[in-house]
């Protein structure tokens, strides 16, 4: 049903927000015309400067402002410990615990060759090169354990085999199929305490 242009367009607009079907970006449309249009403006604004401004750290790849982000320009981190996860959202996770105090290196997805993500896309050339110049002395996989995301890890170890760095992967407490962003700081702790060697 044809509403009006202008609100047709936010409703269809609105789906683009993960979970949020039609009747969902219905009433979220219609609660902000009804009862919080600054609020509206607000969001407009925040989401046109994020989009503007918020780009990749060059070192990391999260999401960032600057070229390099706070957590890589961190100088009380650890630069010879590096965790490799599958998106920003693994990054927040993670620092929840505060557990970890190494440097991260984020992939933004997961092997897929039927989507077309290979390693190119998962900045892979460029993780390898920056364990060498980092000097990095444990890699950390903390990649989903997904069938993608063990796919990943695997491929991760093999292009790092030759380089003499220690590879772990986090182990129990995160279920398979599990998701990071999902679990709990306490069992995201666990997982990293019980770390261990690729390939054992």
């Amino acid at each position: 049903m044809q509403i009006s242009p202008l609100i047709d367009q936010l409703i269809e607009t609105l789906q683009i927000l993960p979970g949020v079907g039609s009747k969902t970006a219905q009433r979220m449309a219609f609660g902000l015309l009804k009862h919080n249009r600054q609020g509206a403006r607000n969001l407009a604004a925040s989401l046109h400067d994020a989009m503007e401004k918020v780009g990749q750290c060059s070192q990391c790849r999260t999401f960032s402002e600057q070229n390099v982000c706070g957590l890589c320009s961190d100088e009380r981190r650890e630069k010879k410990l590096l965790c490799i996860v599958e998106s920003p959202l693994d990054v927040l996770a993670i620092e929840k615990t505060a557990g970890f105090r190494g440097q991260y290196f984020v992939l933004h997805g997961r092997l897929s060759p039927i989507d077309g993500i290979g390693p190119e896309q998962l900045g892979i050339p460029l993780l390898v090169t920056r364990v060498r110049s980092l000097a990095v002395t444990e890699v950390i996989l903390a990649t989903n354990p997904t069938v993608e995301g063990e796919i990943t890890a695997h491929y991760i170890f093999e292009a790092l085999a030759d380089s003499g760095v220690l590879i772990t992967r986090i182990a129990h407490g995160v279920p398979i199929g599990g998701e990071l962003e999902y679990i709990d700081g306490g069992t995201i702790a666990h997982a990293f305490s019980g770390r261990k060697s690729v390939g054992e």
